[in-house]
């Protein structure tokens, strides 16, 4: 037993007392010590500061003078002016250095430094240097050399010994002054450290003090304590007067240890009576963690078969449901291995058995008795065999396999798959042969979806494909504009050739936006659209149809069909058309008649009228002569014409007959020009020959024909004259004939169908000359049927190039 004695005084506020003195003189002092030494830092910056700035003064007019005597130097050896003038403008920078060195002056020494500096500069720059160079400037050389030579060099080196002098005492006092702040330095810091060694002792002393008034009574606290939990008495003896925390804690405990005593007793009685119910207790326990066990297993079958359940609802990937079928049964019926195997096709799903396994197994399945057994009984089965050695792994004695059997029946009739399933912990119980056949009945409803739904898509892709193969575009909307299905041919007539699959499903709004984006004069084609799909009429007693051009000048025919399924319309079908080349033909042959009834009435009117005139009325022999003329000019124009119509006609028929042999063109050409010259006064013929050979296999007369067209083409589309240029030369094996003009040139956009049959170029400058779009073809088809090409370059308004190449003849012969 220990007694402890106690101070009367508050452990708190003597504790606050104390530390509330030691942070307050420690704070006082730090900053005293602090504030010292920041006027110490100031009064060095200052001063060196200072000390700085003399120097920098110092250099400034030392390097002044040093550039006056250099520049002064250099203008008496080169004679530079630049050199004088700059020498001169030294003394200023003088003066301004020795002011601002005259306001730091401090001692005799600074004012003797600035007298000796003033005297030399007023020697130097006053004295001495205006007569200097007023006697180098006379050319008196010697006077110079006399008063450099008289004390001048001498008191230049003075001065400067002088500079030197001035500015190291400066910094020597720079020196001087960083010394003094390293020492003031030290003994703060010796004070500092003294300020810290004194506060850790009054530190130890506060931390001692409190040691000896909390520290040793709370250690007797904890021993008393130990002493209780031992079961051995302790007492705590306070003094009666203390009042104080720990005073007022050891009455308290004191207390509490006497309701410890009395409650122990109470306490070894429930004991007793608790021991009894934890045995109780743990009985229940163990129960309950069966139960719990048993709950468990059942709810991860039920995991697995809602799993199960839910991969054959939602799937639609036969090898997906397999997998989860094979996977989620085996522990559902507490299965090692499993395998389900199709009996007419490779297709299988594994759980815990190897490749080779799988394989013996798909082997052997039909020769096993298995299926057999399976279509007989027509439900599941279940055997016992001796593990193979395989199967055993560690195992040593005998190992029993019990092997479950399950078909899977398509529509509850034809078997099309096998189950298996292997355990070896206890046989398969036969009261659960009607849940495993339920749950092979629901994979056999699968599999039967997968296949309806597998067909239906084999179904819908090949409609797809026959609908691709349609040159028209096809477009199916329900009714209410939804697309159902569109053919590929609709995606490209619309450009949206990417989204063929994006299509199905656009509704309304969102495709009718693409299709008017590519549509002049939308808005009655989509007033149509609209009017048809809100349509009812069952049997409309016309075909509907409407007619659209797009943005790319390609026309299109769109008719419509309702679909309905009694008299319940269930959407409309569209076909876009494209009749850009019917319309176009239509154009051309109302354009073709126009243009053949001018041709014929021209001359047909000439002919009539001279012919009217002949037998009407008395002519003269020159006239009548004249008139006939003019009659056979005319006939010959419906000749050419004619013998037009019947050329393109063979050509394309392939009917027309070529007498080709080895020939030159030149002479051919010659020939036309001078045919063509007769007949145009106003334009200038050229043939330029750059050589090579000029020999190709070919009609004369159907080359003839072709050059005329093209060189009389040449002069009618340049009614103003000029140059009609025919160039001749041989490259890579082909004669080129290229011919010129400076006419009216081709727009860019008609070069594209100029050689199409009927086809004329739309322009106003073009309107008055006549002709009937078949001369172009026909040079074109002549051209191709001699194994060459034609090709056209064009500057509107500027002239235009055609050009001919013809294959050269490989062999030469004597054409003379």
């Amino acid at each position: 037993m220990k007694k402890i004695q106690f101070n009367k005084n508050s452990i708190v506020r003597r504790y606050l007392f104390l530390m509330g003195v030691f942070i307050g003189a420690f704070l006082l002092l730090a900053g005293i010590l602090l504030y010292s030494f920041n006027e110490l830092n100031e009064e060095y910056t200052s001063k060196n500061s200072q000390l700085e700035k003399k120097e920098r003064l110092v250099q400034e007019m030392e390097a002044a003078f040093i550039q006056a005597f250099m520049d002064i130097r250099g203008y008496f050896a080169y004679g530079t002016e630049g050199l004088k003038k700059n020498a001169l403008k030294q003394e200023p920078r003088i003066l301004n250095s020795m002011k601002q060195l005259a306001e730091m002056e401090e001692d005799y020494q600074d004012q003797a430094f600035l007298n000796k500096v003033d005297d030399f500069r007023e020697y130097y720059f006053i004295d001495v240097l205006p007569v200097t160079l007023e006697e180098y400037e006379k050319g008196n050389i010697e006077a110079v050399k006399a008063t450099a030579n008289g004390g001048a060099t001498k008191k230049i080196e003075a001065i400067k010994t002088e500079i030197n002098e001035y500015n190291k005492a400066v910094n020597d006092q720079i020196d001087a002054n960083f010394n003094e702040l390293k020492k003031i330095q030290t003994y703060v810091q010796i004070v500092f450290v003294a300020f810290v060694l004194v506060f850790l002792i009054v530190l130890l002393r506060i931390t001692r003090l409190m040691f000896s008034e909390i520290a040793r009574p709370l250690a007797g606290f904890a021993l008393a304590a130990n002493e209780i939990a031992y079961g051995r008495e302790a007492v705590i003896e306070v003094e009666k007067d203390r009042n104080d925390e720990l005073g007022v804690l050891s009455i308290a405990f004191n207390r509490m240890l006497e309701g410890i005593q009395e409650n122990e007793q109470n306490l070894l009685a429930q004991n007793e009576e608790l021991v009894a119910q934890q045995d109780e207790l743990h009985a229940q326990q163990l129960e309950l963690q069966e139960a719990l066990e048993f709950v468990k297993n059942n709810e991860q079958k039920l995991s697995n078969r809602n799993e199960l359940i839910n991969k054959l609802a939602n799937s639609l990937d036969k090898q997906e449901v397999l997998e989860s079928a094979v996977l989620n049964m085996c522990p559902i019926i507490g299965a090692e291995k499993g395998i389900i195997a199709f009996i007419e096709d490779s297709t299988y799903a594994s759980y815990g058995i190897s490749t080779g396994g799988v394989k013996q197994f798909r082997d052997n399945l039909l020769f096993s008795g298995v299926i057999d057994r399976l279509k007989m009984e027509r439900k599941p089965f279940a055997t016992k065999r001796q593990a193979m050695e395989e199967e055993k792994g560690f195992h040593t004695g005998n190992l029993l396999s019990f092997d479950l059997y399950i078909p899977i029946f398509l529509s509850g009739k034809k078997l099309i798959a096998v189950m298996a399933f292997s355990r070896y912990d206890a046989p398969f119980d036969s009261r659960d042969m009607e849940e495993y056949e339920a749950m092979a009945k629901n994979v056999g409803i699968a599999m039967e979806k997968i296949n309806i739904y597998q067909a239906s898509e084999e179904a819908r892709r090949l409609n797809q494909e026959i609908l691709d193969t349609i040159q028209e575009g096809i477009q199916l909307v329900n009714t209410e504009g939804e697309i159902l299905q569109v053919n590929k041919k609709f995606c490209e007539l619309f450009g949206c050739q990417e989204k063929l699959q994006g299509l199905t499903g656009c509704s309304w709004t969102e495709w009718i936006v693409l299709l008017a984006d590519t549509i002049e004069e939308a808005d009655d084609f989509i007033h149509f659209l609209k009017s048809e799909v809100a349509s009812q009429e069952k049997y409309p007693s016309n075909e509907v149809q409407f007619i659209y051009r797009n943005k790319e000048g390609k026309v299109f025919k769109v008719y419509c069909e309702g679909l309905f399924d009694g008299s319940t319309k269930l959407g409309t079908i569209f076909v876009h058309r494209n009749i850009t080349k019917e319309f176009e033909v239509d154009r051309i042959k109302s354009e073709f008649v126009s243009t053949v009834s001018h041709e014929l009435r021209t001359p047909l009117a000439s002919i009539l009228g001279f012919t009217e005139l002949m037998l009407n009325r008395e002519l003269k022999l020159d006239r009548q002569k004249k008139y006939l003329s003019t009659i056979h000019d005319e006939a010959g124009r419906l000749t050419d014409l004619i013998n037009d119509f019947l050329d393109i006609q063979r050509m394309e028929s392939g009917k027309q007959e070529y007498e080709k042999k080895q020939l030159a063109v030149l002479p051919i050409i010659k020939k036309v020009i001078e045919l063509q010259k007769v007949q145009s006064e106003k334009h200038e013929l050229a043939l330029e020959f750059l050589g090579g050979l000029d020999i190709v296999i070919g009609d004369a007369g159907k080359l003839e024909q072709a050059l005329t067209n093209l060189i009389h083409n040449a002069i009618k589309y340049s009614p103003e004259g000029g140059k009609v240029g025919v160039v001749v030369f041989e490259k890579d094996g082909q004669v080129n004939i290229e011919i010129q003009d400076e006419g009216l040139g081709i727009p860019p956009e008609a070069i594209d169908r100029l050689f199409e049959k009927f086809y004329r170029v739309d322009n106003s400058d073009r309107r008055a000359i006549g002709g009937t779009g078949l001369g172009l073809a026909i040079v074109k088809e002549i051209i191709q049927d001699h194994g060459g090409e034609i090709r056209v370059k064009s500057q509107f308004g500027k002239g235009s190039t055609f050009t001919i190449s013809l294959p050269v003849s490989d062999c030469q012969t004597d054409l003379a």
